[in-house]
């Protein structure tokens, strides 16, 4: 679900940029605390398939803040939204790439040294969808 190192190509400019940064905590299961911030979100595409990707930044000692980003393609939600009758909304994908993020972390054994890059399948979607009750 998750790649480290990627981030080749120049980015679309954010939207929803927040007025100010709230740098945020989360205790990861490895025992890592992470601090984290949103930067906000861009249209995504990979010739393939298309969604919306989420800019967080990163860090686990304020020594050295990483990118992160959340790719929710939208044919990873295509089933849950098809099944339930409506599409969800970007605080909604916000939301879900939170989880993903926090999912991440938890999985990772120690903080990373580069860019995080994590990638929403679509099951991971369904189940953090069904786990914020929408």
């Amino acid at each position: 679900m998750w790649r480290i190192g990627l981030f080749s190509k120049k980015p679309a400019p954010l939207h929803g940029v927040p007025a100010t940064r709230r740098v945020k905590r989360y205790a990861a299961d490895s025992g890592y605390v992470y601090e984290y911030f949103y930067e906000g979100h861009r249209q995504w595409c990979d010739g393939q398939s298309r969604g919306l990707e989420f800019e967080f930044r990163v860090s686990s000692g304020r020594a050295q803040w990483l990118p992160a980003a959340v790719v929710i393609a939208d044919d990873a939600l295509a089933a849950w939204q098809a099944a339930h009758g409506f599409a969800l909304t970007s605080t909604e994908r916000y939301a879900i790439a939170k989880l993903a993020l926090f999912q991440t972390f938890d999985g990772l054994a120690a903080p990373p040294e580069r860019a995080v890059e994590v990638r929403v399948s679509t099951a991971d979607a369904e189940a953090f969808a069904d786990r914020l009750d929408l």
